[in-house]
């Protein structure tokens, strides 16, 4: 029988109230602290506790402090991207952020999506989501991205929105939920 871990990496119903995800919640707690607490001249763009913990993190990334994330393995960060201060990424799966992208204030991605049966979701019953964000795409502070979108190569999302779909690539969206407000190209 499969892990709650493997489950949750395949995309399937998973339990995350779970020992051994627990504990991986944990490390990431543990890098994410050291990254928000270290002095900017000792953490550099990314604390090296937490860099070992990313999936993927060129030295051109930059994430300012505070920031937060589940797992960090998750996370693949493309060259020169940045995140800024408050920014939130629960990665119950993949958030790929492509080259140059920048992140606002906030900006909160949200992977999982937990069980509409009360019963099953008291007991932690959840699926995760993939996140991609495409290169060159400039998200405006507080935006939320829900898991399962994708957002296009050189988009647009307005501060605040709340992004439920996809965005095609050059549009700009802006809304909750998010809605085109300039054509393509």
């Amino acid at each position: 029988m499969a892990s709650e871990r493997e489950k949750m990496m395949a995309g399937e119903w998973y339990r995350c109230l779970d020992p051994e995800l627990d504990a991986m919640r944990e490390r990431a707690r543990s890098a994410v602290h050291a990254h928000n607490t270290l002095p900017p001249h000792e953490r550099g763009s990314i604390a090296p506790a937490l860099r070992v913990l990313l999936g993927s993190a060129p030295a051109s990334a930059f994430l300012e402090a505070p920031f937060h994330c589940a797992y960090g393995f998750n996370i693949l960060l493309g060259e020169g991207v940045y995140l800024n201060a408050g920014c939130t990424i629960l990665d119950t799966a993949p958030v790929r952020i492509g080259a140059r992208s920048m992140l606002g204030p906030s900006v909160q991605i949200y992977c999982a999506d937990h069980h509409r049966d009360p019963v099953l979701r008291s007991q932690g019953l959840e699926i995760a989501r993939p996140v991609t964000i495409g290169t060159d795409v400039w998200i405006g502070g507080g935006a939320i991205l829900i898991g399962g979108v994708t957002i296009g190569d050189g988009a647009i999302v307005g501060a605040g929105a709340v992004v439920t779909r996809n965005v095609p690539p050059r549009a700009t969206v802006a809304g909750n939920p998010a809605r085109s407000i300039a054509p393509c190209g």
